[in-house]
């Protein structure tokens, strides 16, 4: 359920001030400025998916500063990931700036100091990363923020679309749900970063961790290809498929047991949707890369000790009509 919060008031009417105290509590304490002898219209929602919690803001141009004071007043340790969905934003952390459009994306930390720009009446969704979720360490963060991604170049024509989607729709993903795309969200933001760290993935201190977070969102992007191989994944990362091995190794699972296990939780996110028209159980099957359905129902009752019609049915026993 999303919560929402909402102020339309004249200059320098108390109205401001309830603004302020509702950006505390959702993000962390902030300076907020705003152009004097303007009246101020802006508007909060918030939603949890899993252990992220994903806002937007769309309000009048201002100024947003998280100073050392008040990061010694609340000391909450998060990654910033800011979607600019439309007007414009000017960044600064970290000794750089960023400016980012419609559609760019922009990271900053809650750690250390920043400053947020909007020249004008702008909409930003932003997903709180807790920092424990991310390999990197701070002093490889530091190196990233306050730089801008853009939708068409690179990593974010796949990532943007997907955080996007994911802050839109919200408040319609059951716990399950929500659950699973959140990890997927941190996957990527993590793929992201040690993109932008540009680490040597074989030989530099965790080097290997970044290339692990690459693989997983890889695999996540081919679930649905029944040709996706082993093989495959190691020609496409410029590896050996015993160094790939030996990356999940400290997953406590094999790269094929990952690969079956992320095709059964889609698979049973999907069964376990409301739909008018529901497919059968073996198109969901072969909707994610599964070619054999008695494989299918073995490995779906071996994961969750019930078959997949089974499952469906007791999803459906238990929804409120």
């Amino acid at each position: 359920m999303s919560v929402v919060f909402s102020v339309r008031s004249a200059a320098g009417s108390e109205g401001l001030e309830h603004w302020q105290e509702e950006v505390f509590r959702t993000f962390v304490p902030l300076r907020i400025t705003l152009p004097k002898d303007e009246p101020f219209d802006g508007r909060i929602s918030s939603n949890r998916v899993g252990p992220l919690q994903v806002s937007t803001v769309d309000c009048d141009r201002g100024r947003v500063d998280r100073t050392p004071q008040l990061i010694a007043r609340d000391s909450a340790d998060f990654l910033y990931v800011g979607l600019q969905r439309s007007g414009r934003a000017h960044v600064e952390q970290d000794a750089r700036s960023a400016e980012i459009s419609s559609d760019d994306l922009a990271l900053y930390d809650t750690t250390r100091p920043y400053t947020l720009r909007f020249p004008q009446r702008f909409r930003m969704q932003v997903l709180l990363v807790p920092r424990s979720l991310l390999p990197q360490p701070e002093s490889d963060l530091q190196r990233v923020t306050a730089t801008a991604v853009h939708q068409d170049v690179g990593l974010g024509k796949v990532i943007l679309p997907f955080l996007q989607g994911l802050v839109d729709h919200a408040p319609g993903f059951s716990p399950m749900v929500g659950e699973q795309l959140a990890a997927n969200a941190v996957n990527l933001v993590g793929t992201l970063l040690a993109e932008r760290l540009d680490h040597e993935t074989q030989d530099t201190p965790g080097g290997s961790l970044a290339l692990l977070l690459r693989l997983k969102a890889f695999i996540d992007l081919h679930l649905a290809d029944p040709d996706l191989s082993l093989a495959s994944i190691a020609r496409e990362h410029r590896i050996s498929v015993r160094y790939l091995h030996r990356l999940f190794e400290g997953e406590s699972t094999t790269a094929a047991r990952w690969i079956q296990h992320r095709r059964l939780e889609e698979c049973r996110g999907e069964l376990s949707r409301h739909s008018p028209v529901a497919p059968t159980v073996a198109a969901v099957a072969r909707r994610w890369g599964f070619i054999n359905a008695a494989h299918f129902s073995r490995a779906f009752r071996a994961a969750y000790g019930t078959s997949p019609s089974e499952w469906r049915a007791d999803v459906r026993a238990k929804r409120p009509v």
